[in-house]
């Protein structure tokens, strides 16, 4: 009867060990929580020309559309620490990036409630629940899932990379395939920019942590509002920012997105971004050489130019960081390292950058 109920011995396994693993996390002290909410923040107004006619609703003249904001959900901890985490999602993500793990775990959202930080999870404008875009978009299904799951050094579809911290199981994997989400419109960096410059406004000083493709846009926000105290980047690709004159070489890449390029951006500009500590996290599994793999060589171009952006912003007096995981003796990560099954030993390592910056008050 059991087995008829959960289809096979292998399906009870995964079962039992989930149950095993949620039941030790219920064993943390209780979480509280003294404040939590959601709001709307920045985005476009639009008016159409015309008077409403209350007996024709349904035309345009005369109504606004709201669109282009992001949505963000809070949570304050009892004691909590000066500075809250704003965390920034990457592409085909959402918030979800940073809640529960795909094999049910803390994500980060609750490993830094614990730990006394507020935390501030974004949907950028036009992803997620801030769908309401200002301009059209198509969204076409087309499967693409197992060059996600490549793209992401999960493996080389259908291999696990050897001592993956990704966990090996049909329901973890199915949960992190649905939690993709497309754009509603275009990718704006200037809109999404724009939206959590207006959120730091609102909520003061804090910290930002982008992920991937939002790393381009961190760079920008904190360039555009000073109340960023610190920015942390998961493993950025593009958008790295140089002063003119200072633009790097492309970097040749056998990734299915061709070269990397830095973008060139005014001297007083790029001098912000030398006020404020800055550290980039990636994981394992990218070429210490070029090499024909094409998702390895990805990202060691992106790694490459990480260290190249690093090495300029300190040359201009700054603070900034590149920490390759495996080198410190965190190793097995894929794009996601704060939702891999060592994402403690990952926020650990946050933590203390944190606490050796003294952002951690």
């Amino acid at each position: 009867m059991i087995k008829r109920m959960l289809g096979n011995s292998a399906t009870m396994t995964l079962l039992l060990a989930t149950s095993i693993s949620l039941n030790a996390q219920n064993n943390q002290k209780p979480l509280t929580i003294a404040e939590q909410g959601s709001f709307l923040v920045g985005g476009i107004k639009s008016t159409e020309p015309g008077d409403f006619d209350l007996k024709n609703a349904l035309k345009p003249q005369g109504q606004t559309f709201h669109g282009d904001h992001a949505y963000v959900f809070y949570q304050i901890p009892v004691k909590a620490r000066k500075y809250p985490l704003v965390f920034l999602h990457g592409a085909g993500e959402s918030k979800k990036t940073w809640e529960t793990t795909p094999d049910g775990r803390d994500g980060f959202q609750n490993i830094f409630l614990r730990r006394r930080y507020p935390v501030y999870l974004l949907d950028q404008p036009r992803r997620g629940d801030a769908g309401r875009s200002t301009v059209s978009a198509t969204i076409t299904p087309t499967p693409d899932e197992q060059f996600w799951f490549t793209q992401f050094r999960i493996g080389n579809y259908p291999d696990y990379f050897p001592h993956v911290q990704f966990p090996k199981d049909s329901v973890a994997l199915e949960q992190f395939f649905r939690q993709m989400t497309p754009n509603t419109g275009g990718f704006d960096p200037n809109i999404i920019t724009n939206a959590v410059s207006s959120l730091f406004d609102k909520i003061g000083e804090g910290i930002l942590v982008t992920h991937s493709q939002s790393g381009g846009p961190g760079w920008l926000i904190a360039i555009k509002n000073d109340k960023v105290k610190a920015v942390v980047a998961y493993e950025p690709y593009s958008g790295f920012v140089f002063p003119k004159g200072e633009l790097p070489a492309a970097i040749q890449s056998a990734g299915l997105f061709g070269e990397l390029k830095g973008v060139e951006i005014p001297l007083a500009d790029f001098n912000k971004l030398t006020r404020i500590p800055i550290v980039i996290y990636y994981g394992d599994n990218i070429a210490k050489e070029p090499t024909a793999v094409w998702n390895e060589d990805h990202w060691r171009a992106g790694l490459e130019m990480a260290r190249i952006w690093t090495a300029t912003i300190n040359k201009h007096g700054g603070d900034a960081t590149v920490v390759h995981l495996p080198e410190v003796g965190i190793k097995g990560n894929t794009h996601f390292a704060f939702s891999d099954l060592n994402n403690i030993e990952v926020a650990d390592e946050l933590s203390k950058w944190l606490k050796q910056r003294k952002l951690d008050k």
